[in-house]
């Protein structure tokens, strides 16, 4: 165990001691706003994370990230093929709606339909079918050890309000465009009461919640402070009670800011470089070229040009533990022997251009989301100054994330080279390999993150293997064995897992996950 996930357990210890009871009003803060209220309209931790207080999936992950029952009291395979899961009675929707199977369907036939960005998540899955009003049988294509692992993210949603107000379909988050957008009903212990997008939202508890909540708020606020000054300053103001953006450049002054606190734990999220793999890129942005990136011997050279080693240190104020493979420790299938990263070596990587063609080097557009990641602006300034180095001119483009992500997801334009992160929805490599490594297909349901159009057959074998292989020794094989096809073949540029953390007044106590999750339900107050 690492000093850092020690201190980060011994810090959500401390911070979830016995207060008083009384009813609080909570206020939050992060660097940005989530895109939309519609859950299966981003596959992303942030607005996953805010809907999980008012949507409920069938199995969630409880403070230790282990699975425990939401709407479904129990589950298990009753054939092959089949898992059968029993729901909880007695729900209620927030406008007093009842939920039963038939919500579980409908949230199926929504999740897989136009628009939708967590089908990935239920790429297992042939069909859902209801038993009766309280059972439900959920039917994969092959046998699927993981499926209770994989559905953590899929919340349900009430079919009647989808119906009533038009929303049977995904409310696209790029335009927000529809009630779903800034409306909510779900099972889940809070409520939304108001939003104003970009500006705040408004929660209050759920009276009629099935659970149980372990904290004493009754009303809370989120709000987007994109500035870090400001949303520092309104943390020392005691204007919001916490916040999720923490600058390490400010973690110091932090720790000696009078009533405040800073928590942090490991997490699972691996932030990685990503590369456009086609070898001729054609747009109507502009003329036909031949894409430099599609040759593993530069990205190679970009690997070992880049000093990770300092990123964490300098830029990352140690917060961060570099990294050579997608996935971190924890996940089935990492091996320590596979995640040694490239020697930082500049003279190196330019023998590896000039090999490839690119003496001189060349000049391309790197994409960075500016508020999405811990100081993802700053590693991305990083790696630009890493790279000069070399001859490669980097015209970084910073954006927001809406904005960043759009462009990501755009088929047309997308993105030559780019930053992003990946958490894995469960323990399992396989999770990262289908999202970011397989090759894309809509049929397959494979490769819904791949923007740079990576593709190996043989990696693609690997992967449909992994997704027949009961879990054992045989299936960690084959993660590994896929894992290093990705490393060997430079698919992406791993740098380094991130620690959660927060700051927060001394009168709160939060419980802080590895996932990056956050649940009001945990929050007391004195």
């Amino acid at each position: 165990m690492t000093r850092r996930l020690i201190l980060g357990l011994l810090g959500a210890l401390l911070t979830v001691g016995a207060l008083p009871a009384a009813a609080a009003t909570f206020r939050w803060a992060s660097a940005s706003d989530v895109a939309s209220l519609d859950p299966y309209s981003r596959d992303e931790t942030l607005q996953l994370s805010l809907l999980g207080n008012v949507y409920e999936p069938l199995i969630r992950r409880g403070r230790d990230l282990r699975l425990e029952p939401a709407l479904a009291t129990g589950w298990r395979q009753v054939a092959p093929l089949v898992w059968r899961f029993e729901l909880r009675p007695n729900v209620r929707f927030q406008d007093g709606t009842a939920f039963t199977a038939a919500d579980v369907v409908f949230s199926y036939r929504r999740a897989i339909g136009d628009g939708s960005k967590i089908h990935l998540a239920l790429s297992a899955i042939r069909d859902v079918r209801a038993v009766d009003a309280q059972t439900v049988d959920i039917v994969t294509a092959t046998p699927d050890p993981l499926l209770p692992e994989e559905i953590v993210r899929w919340n349900i949603m009430s079919a009647a309000w989808c119906q009533a107000h038009g929303v049977e379909q995904v409310t696209d988050a790029a335009t927000a465009d529809g009630y779903a957008a800034d409306h909510a009903n779900g099972t889940g212990p809070f409520a939304v009461e108001s939003r104003v997008a970009g500006k705040e939202t408004v929660f209050v508890s759920n009276p009629s919640w099935w659970g149980k909540s372990a904290g004493n708020v009754d009303r809370a606020i989120f709000q987007p402070i994109a500035d870090n000054a400001a949303r520092l300053a309104a943390l020392t103001a005691s204007t919001v009670d916490m916040i999720v953006s923490v600058p390490p450049e400010d973690i110091g002054s932090l720790m000696q800011t009078p009533g405040v606190h800073v928590v942090q734990t490991a997490s699972t999220r691996t932030i990685l470089l990503g590369f456009r793999h086609v070898r001729v890129v054609k747009s109507p942005y502009h003329p036909a070229r031949t894409n430099p990136l599609a040759d593993r011997r530069v990205r190679a050279a970009f690997a070992q040009a880049i000093d990770e080693n300092t990123i964490a240190t300098a830029v990352m104020r140690g917060l961060a533990t570099p990294a050579g493979l997608i996935v971190g420790p924890g996940v089935r299938g990492f091996d320590p022997a596979l995640n040694q990263r490239p020697e930082y070596d500049p003279a190196a990587a330019r023998r590896l251009l000039a090999a490839a063609g690119y003496p001189n080097g060349f000049a391309l557009i790197m994409d960075c989301p500016n508020d999405r990641y811990r100081n993802d602006a700053a590693i991305c300034v990083a790696v630009a100054a890493n790279l000069a180095k070399i001859g490669v001119r980097v015209t970084l483009l910073a954006q927001p994330r809406s904005q960043f992500f759009t462009k990501l997801l755009d088929p047309v334009r997308g993105s030559d080279f780019y930053l992003i992160g990946w958490r894995p929805a469960n323990d399992d490599a396989l999770d990262a390999l289908i999202n970011l490594a397989a090759t894309r297909s809509d049929s397959l349901h494979t490769g819904a993150f791949n923007f740079g159009g990576y593709s190996n057959p043989a990696l693609d074998a690997l992967i449909a293997h992994a997704r027949r292989e009961s879990l054992g020794k045989g299936r960690a094989a084959l993660l590994r064995a896929a894992l290093a096809i990705v490393k060997d073949d430079v698919a992406y540029i791993p740098l380094h897992q991130l620690d959660v953390v927060w700051a927060v007044r001394n009168n709160v106590a939060v419980v802080q996950r590895g996932d990056d999750t956050f649940a009001l339900r945990d929050v007391r107050m004195k």
